[in-house]
């Protein structure tokens, strides 16, 4: 096995392709498995082709200490009433405050009108350039010429998440499954493009100023966006240990942590994983 697999006809292949090729000619010597096994305990698992092994590379970690610093965003598909026709839309978050920054709905999916939100949401939160990571996936849109162009006049950094990957970009992600599981979503599809930006500014009136966010100590993302938070979490903290110090013995451990989360990341390290936990725990 071992002479076979290191033959020149056969030593440029993976143990997989030897035994098939070996299956076309009449033979048969073992398994894709026992070849795998036999090359592994003679520290011949090398890469077997001329061509570089294929690497995969992690996921860039981002932190945010504060809002806007990093935005994530990306684009998600909206009913209408014509069979075959969606309209779009575009979506941008902080990912520190969870808060929605910006959103566009259109009926085409273009990097040009991707820029154009981007921009609009620079100059309303008023960016300085090199101040804020944008963070998508690698769709046109995304990352479109015109798109490209407009961060690099604007000083805003991209990053993108790994191709195939949407584990990569988890706060659009998820920003989108609350969109569409919420109770407000209309159970019918969208009448008109007016129609679809209608809801979708009624959702994020409500998402940013009402919706109590489980990820950020059941605050609204415009409390945390604009430093208010730190008065509600502390008056919830002080009731707590009232509480506590009036009946004990019904508090098995300490008060609820209503600490403010210092620090958000997007695609964490293992290292930077374990301390988040630390610190919400």
């Amino acid at each position: 096995m071992l002479n076979l697999a290191n033959s020149e006809k056969y030593r440029d292949l993976n143990p997989q392709q030897i035994v098939v090729k070996l299956a076309d000619e009449g033979k048969y010597i073992a398994s894709e498995s026992s070849f795998y096994r036999l090359l592994r305990a003679e520290k011949l698992m090398a890469h077997r082709q001329k061509s570089k092994p294929r690497v995969n590379h992690p996921p860039r970690s981002l932190v945010a200490t504060g809002a806007n610093q990093v935005w994530s965003w990306d684009i998600t598909y909206l009913p209408s009433i014509i069979k075959g026709k969606y309209y779009y839309l575009y979506l941008v978050e902080d990912i520190f405050s969870r808060f929605i920054v910006g959103y566009s709905v259109n009926e085409v999916e273009r990097s040009d009108l991707a820029s154009v939100l981007i921009e609009d949401c620079y100059v309303t939160q008023s960016v300085d350039r090199n101040q804020i990571y944008l963070h998508s996936d690698n769709g046109s849109s995304m990352k479109g010429a015109t798109m490209l162009a407009t961060l690099e006049r604007l000083g805003v950094i991209p990053s993108f998440s790994r191709p195939g990957v949407s584990n990569d970009n988890p706060y659009s992600e998820s920003l989108f499954k609350t969109l569409k599981y919420c109770p407000r979503y209309p159970w019918k599809a969208f009448e008109s493009l007016q129609d679809a930006k209608s809801w979708v500014w009624t959702f994020t009136h409500w998402y940013n100023t009402e919706h109590l966010h489980s990820g950020i100590r059941f605050v609204t993302p415009y409390m945390r966006h604009y430093g208010l938070e730190n008065k509600v979490l502390s008056y919830r903290d002080i009731l707590y240990k009232k509480s506590r110090s009036k009946n004990p013995l019904r508090w098995s451990k300490g008060t609820r942590n209503w600490n403010p989360i210092q620090e958000v990341a997007l695609n964490p390290e293992k290292e930077k994983k374990s301390l988040i936990k630390r610190i919400e725990n």
